[in-house]
């Protein structure tokens, strides 16, 4: 019996070295969390029969550090939740690992190329693959201006009638980007006369000629009250901008909403005209809020996706599958997904990815705990041995 005890503890300490060494030799893998041996007491008819492993006791809900990488595509989770991956047979898998990158298809993966999980848009949707586009932007047109400023309370009329070239017949004036439909760039200027009470009125030149209908300048009139709030317009004032060369028509309807006439400095606080150049994709990276930020060469900035993150009633139930991921069962429940900072659900590191939760000094302790402990079931197996030997001679 004494041989049994021993040798069913030399195996259980084996498992412990085993899962001592896997956390040591994982020290530098992101995302890799620790695991712990649990010794448990075997039983025949009532009589001890030694020992064995019972059990593993995983440290998902320890964190590792943050480390910085400066990787446009690198994330790591600051609290509870894991990065979703779809595997070549179709099944989800969750990881702490947030390495991703973008394949030749253009789907976003990870670290093993399983591809990522996420929704298509802010407000969620369905759970799918997460793809950025690898095609260029095509040009389009400039179809709204949106432009607000404080136009001076202070300006006086001027004494002669507007000529776009003497800056004595208008008391400001403001350029904006506008788009053709062949993504050429050309300069819409606002001209800004003050005019009789609290009015102001709006001269326009496309690429530096006056715009003309035929029957005289276009202009446009701002309305201001008492109180310096705009009252007129009410809505977009619609510029026929003509056709540029080789263009289809371009009209833009310029908003004024939100502009002021108070006293002091005349200033620009919103002068965004829609329409883009064409552009070719030259990074992609993530945002803290897990949505993917496609960057083209025309300075567009657009959302492609943003990541989708689970939690489960019982983490540490999960089923590891390698290293950094793990697959659910009965024992974990239904994962709960969600956003990035929704909930439960941990918010999220950019550029950074979360280092290894192995605390290296523990461990060094625990592998000469085990080591004496294997050195002790070694010398009882000798002594048996001996004993057995002792026996047998004096027979």
């Amino acid at each position: 019996m004494a041989f049994n005890i021993a040798l069913s503890g030399l195996n259980a300490v084996t498992g412990q070295l085993d899962q001592i060494s896997n956390n040591i030799a994982n020290n530098g893998t992101y995302g890799f969390k620790s695991g712990r041996a649990n010794f448990a007491a075997a039983y025949s008819q009532g009589q001890p029969g030694g020992v064995y492993i019972g059990s593993t006791t995983q440290s998902l809900g320890i964190g590792g550090n943050v480390l910085a990488t400066g990787r446009g595509l690198d994330a790591a989770i600051q609290g509870r939740g894991f990065f979703v991956s779809r595997d070549s047979s179709g099944a989800l898998v969750y990881s702490r690992l947030g390495m991703f990158g973008v394949d030749k298809d253009g789907f976003v993966v990870d670290a093993l190329d399983r591809r990522v999980q996420g929704y298509s848009n802010a407000s969620g949707g369905t759970l799918g693959d997460l793809s950025v586009p690898t095609e260029a932007m095509p040009a389009e047109a400039s179809t709204s201006l949106r432009y607000a400023g404080n136009m001076s309370a202070d300006w006086q009329p001027p004494a002669a009638a507007f000529d776009m070239a003497d800056a004595t017949t208008y008391n400001g004036v403001q350029v904006s980007s506008v788009y053709d439909s062949l993504g050429r760039q050309h300069t819409l200027s606002q001209y800004f006369v003050r005019g009789a009470g609290n009015e102001v009125t709006v001269y326009y030149a496309l690429d530096g000629v006056l715009l003309d209908d035929g029957t005289g300048p276009v202009t446009s009139t701002l309305q201001f009250g008492p109180t310096g709030q705009l009252l007129a317009p009410a809505g977009a004032v619609a510029l026929d901008l003509g056709t540029p060369t080789g263009a289809e028509p371009l009209q833009v309807a310029v908003n004024y909403t939100g502009s002021t006439f108070f006293g002091g400095d005349f200033t620009t606080t919103t002068n965004r005209a829609d329409g883009n150049p064409p552009g070719t994709v030259v990074e992609v990276t993530l945002a803290e809020d897990g949505s993917i930020q496609v960057q083209y060469s025309n300075g567009r900035l657009l959302e492609a996706g943003r990541l989708a993150l689970a939690v489960f009633p019982n983490e540490d139930g999960l089923t590891p599958v390698d290293g950094t991921s793990w697959k659910p069962n009965p024992s974990t429940g239904e994962p709960i997904y969600g956003q990035a900072g929704a909930g439960v659900i941990g918010s999220l590191a950019v550029a950074s990815l979360e280092a290894s939760n192995v605390d290296m000094a523990t461990e060094l302790v625990n592998l000469m705990t085990a080591q004496q402990s294997y050195q002790a079931n070694s010398k009882v197996l000798t002594t048996e041995s001996e004993m057995v030997r002792s026996l047998m001679q004096a027979l």
